[in-house]
């Protein structure tokens, strides 16, 4: 099957991504996430930035792929199908994933809506940004 991929979007995405994660954890929320995750000052390497970026771009990826299944990108609005997979997404595979940081590591409940509200918005940003940009 051929699955039609705009890279340039993939990439624009994945910045989105990554911009809202920095502003996120870097800017706006960074006080509150080192004390309910624990995390003492933040230090940004290359590898951290390597690897937030390849995370991303695959996150990405894989969004324009569920887009495409999910048969939006066939639609010519695009931002209901952009926002519904990307809800999906979170709440499919990211929600009930991160809780187990909850449960198991007993990290405070208010990690969890922090992390979570990030992904969340991250997911649906991206997923209008992919299904837009044909």
């Amino acid at each position: 099957m051929n699955i039609p991929v705009n890279y340039l979007a993939v990439v624009v995405a994945a910045l989105a991504n990554y911009i809202i994660g920095s502003l996120w954890y870097g800017v706006l929320f960074r006080k509150a996430w080192q004390k309910l995750s624990g995390v003492g000052e933040m230090k940004v390497t290359a590898l951290s930035v390597v690897v937030g970026l390849i995370g991303a771009l695959l996150t990405s990826y894989v969004l324009q792929h569920a887009i495409f299944f999910s048969g939006e990108y066939l639609k010519t609005s695009g931002i209901g199908g952009g926002l519904m997979t990307g809800f999906f997404s979170w709440l499919g595979f990211i929600a009930p994933v991160t809780i187990g940081v909850v449960t198991y590591e007993k990290k405070p409940f208010t990690l969890w809506l922090l992390t979570n509200a990030y992904w969340l918005i991250s997911l649906l940003v991206m997923g209008i940004i992919l299904s837009l940009w044909k």
